[in-house]
Parts: structure tokens; sequence; C-alpha cells
């Protein structure tokens, strides 16, 4: 595949490489990764999320769940 951008990105990309110590390629491949993230990868963020919050009763949990769901007790 081959894909057509400006200058302007084209130096801002290769800048961000060389800094890196890393080809082009991979700083784009990078950006798509982070811009456009597989199933694996958002599962993974949304159980990071889950681990990182803040504990709470379940009946907090359950009305939560049921909030989300468009459910009201």
């Amino acid at each position: 595949m081959q894909i057509l951008i400006d200058e302007e990105r084209y130096e801002r990309v290769q800048a961000l490489a060389r800094q890196r110590g890393t080809s082009v390629a991979t700083v784009i491949r990078e950006a798509i990764d982070r811009g456009l993230p597989s199933a694996q990868q958002r599962r993974s963020a949304a159980a990071r999320r889950i681990l990182a919050a803040e504990p709470m009763e379940i009946g907090d949990v359950l009305t939560e769940l049921d909030d989300l769901r468009g459910r009201h007790a």
C-alpha cells in the first residue's frame, strides 16, 4: 500500500522517527494503532480502566449497569 502525504506531515513523521531511532513506517503504523485500536487493544484498555476504578458498593454497580442498559428502577 502507498499513501501520499504533504511535505509538512512527512517532516513531522520523519523528525519523530529520527528522534526515536526508528523508521517512518514504524511511526505511521504506531499512529494507526493509537487512532484505530484493535479489538484486543480496546478490551485491554477497558480492563485497565475497570481495575483502576475506585471500589464501590454492589448496589451502586447494579444501578450503574441498569442505567447503562437504559433501565430505571
